[in-house]
């Protein structure tokens, strides 16, 4: 073990794989997002931890049973000459999860007002039912966060530690990040709409049309730059409003 501990390749594989689960997170952590905007305000915080708490939880069984991983790989069903496997009925079915829900929540965000009216209470998500519904996703996300792990690390430990300093990263980040989307309608919508990409690119995945995953991050690093900039220049907007109003006459 102390070995391990001064081992540069494997200090730079942990560093690496750590960088990496956090950005393979970032679909988890943002359907976390989604899913506990639909609680009640003052249970937001304990949905956000308890569903990455199972994320850390599935993804440990899965680094804990690695033969097993490797053998939803093979496969199940040939259906002339396309084999599919375990992996890929959980990804499709995954996916087609994801796209529901991403199109649900679009709808409830759009048209909700409309529809319960002005003067109607709210309608939560209870607590048990958002935990259950990101333990679901949590064991399609898990899959390729656990698989990437295998082929980057050779070590269980290596790959264990890495997975519990990301996933911690993660669950320091999700109330701020969480309050940051609560406030701004916009990049809810943006979210929703990474989830609905997320959502296909699993699909295509379950259906061997491998879509790299760098195309996807790009596309939500570039709208979410776009949406940084036009929320900085509204904020600038508001100011100079504010100023103007107090300005003596």
């Amino acid at each position: 073990m102390l070995d391990l501990l001064t081992d540069p390749q494997v200090i730079l594989s942990f560093l690496t794989l750590a960088v990496l689960e956090i950005v393979l997170g970032i679909d988890n952590l943002l359907f976390v997002q989604i899913i506990a905007g639909r609680v009640a305000p003052e249970r937001r915080d304990t949905a956000r931890r308890v569903g990455l708490a199972l994320a850390l939880v599935t993804r440990l069984i899965l680094l804990a049973a690695i033969s097993w991983v490797a053998g939803l790989t093979a496969p199940l069903v040939d259906i002339q000459g396309f084999a599919l496997s375990w992996r890929d009925v959980i990804l499709i079915a995954g996916g087609l999860f994801l796209l529901a829900k991403a199109t649900t929540e679009i709808h409830h965000t759009v048209d909700g007002d409309e529809e319960h009216g002005a003067g109607e209470p709210k309608i939560h998500l209870s607590l048990a039912a958002a935990v259950v519904q990101i333990a679901l996703l949590d064991i399609v996300f898990s899959l390729d966060s656990v698989i990437t792990a295998v082929g980057m690390a050779q070590h269980l430990p290596v790959m264990v530690a890495a997975v519990i300093a990301a996933m911690i990263v993660m669950i320091v980040a999700a109330a701020p990040v969480g309050r940051f989307v609560e406030r701004h309608q916009s990049v809810k919508m943006l979210c929703l709409s990474f989830l609905l990409l997320v959502g296909v690119a699993l699909i295509a995945d379950g259906l061997h049309f491998h879509i790299p995953k760098g195309y996807l991050y790009f596309a939500i690093a570039f709208s979410a730059l776009v949406e940084g900039l036009n929320i900085l220049a509204k904020s600038r907007r508001r100011r100079r409003r504010a100023m103007s109003n107090v300005a003596p006459s």
